[in-house]
This record gives C-alpha cells, structure tokens and sequence, in this order.
C-alpha cells in the first residue's frame, strides 16, 4: 500500500468517526435552560436539555433533576419572544447598541401531573433550535403551538 493510499484509508476513517460523534451528540437533546415554573425541585435558571427522541415521554434533563411528561398529559404549547434593549453594552461600550435589540424565545409546556393537578415549565431556548422543537412537539403532542404575538408566529413558522 501506498503513502497516499494509507493517508487516504485514515481520512476516511477519521471522517467516519467524526460523523458518529455528531450523530450521537445529537442524542441528548436540545440545550435549554429552565426559567421558571411550578417545578418546585427545579431553580429558575436552570440549564438542561430536552429530549423529544422518546415516541411517549416529553424529558427534561438537568443536574440531579429529570422530568418526565407523557405527551399525552401536555394541553398547552405556547411560544412568545421578548425583546430587550443591551443597556449594559451601550453603556460600557457605545450608545449605538441602544438601537440593538435581542430576541428570546421562550417556550411554555403546560400539563396535568400524575395527581391531575395543573403545572408549567418555561424553557427559553436557543433561535437554532426553536423552530424544530416546535414543530416535534406539536406533531407528539397533538396541541396547536400557541403564539403570544405575530411575532412570535412569524419567528416560529419562519415566515
């Protein structure tokens, strides 16, 4: 074999393996942070991620803490975006950044535990990940996504 044949076999291997390690990457979920909600085991501010992979199971998976919701328990999907000016740029930096705005996105997941009692997580989500994340969860869930504004719909359905 040839030097350039076995560099060409290496590269290929490397190749193949870095692809897996992407495909398996993508196994935990998309990362999220926990903002709030009737979770009581779970602070605000929490970073997770969440899990759609499962046919049944909406997860949330933190440090120390999994929820786990049947889609079937899930009765509100809502997602709204808040806007909020950079007051720490413009003043460290410049005034211009006052005209810069940045967008959240927040997804609310509503259900009804196992003892039929009414709870909410709110999640805010990074923008490469909100639009499928919407899109599974509608489909599992069987619930129309609420939109708390135009904007939101528009940034949500990517028209």
């Amino acid at each position: 074999m040839t030097l350039g044949a076995i560099l060409k076999h290496q590269c290929a291997w490397l190749l193949f393996l870095s692809g897996c390690g992407v495909a398996f990457a993508g196994d935990a979920g998309d990362h999220v942070q926990y903002m709030g909600g009737t979770i009581s085991a779970l602070p605000t501010k929490t970073g997770g991620f969440i899990n759609t992979k499962g046919e049944e199971i909406f997860l949330f998976q933190s440090k120390g803490v999994t929820v786990q919701i049947p889609y079937e328990k899930i009765n509100v999907l809502e997602y709204g975006q808040r806007v909020s000016r950079r007051y720490a740029e413009a003043v460290l930096f410049s005034p211009v950044f006052l005209l810069a705005k940045t967008r959240k996105h927040y997804l609310t997941v509503e259900f009804t535990d196992d003892q039929g009692h009414q709870q909410a997580m709110v999640f805010l989500v990074s923008k490469n990940d909100v639009r499928s994340l919407l899109v599974i969860l509608e489909a599992k869930s069987g619930r129309r996504i609420e939109y708390q504004d135009d904007d939101a719909r528009r940034s949500g359905k990517g028209s």
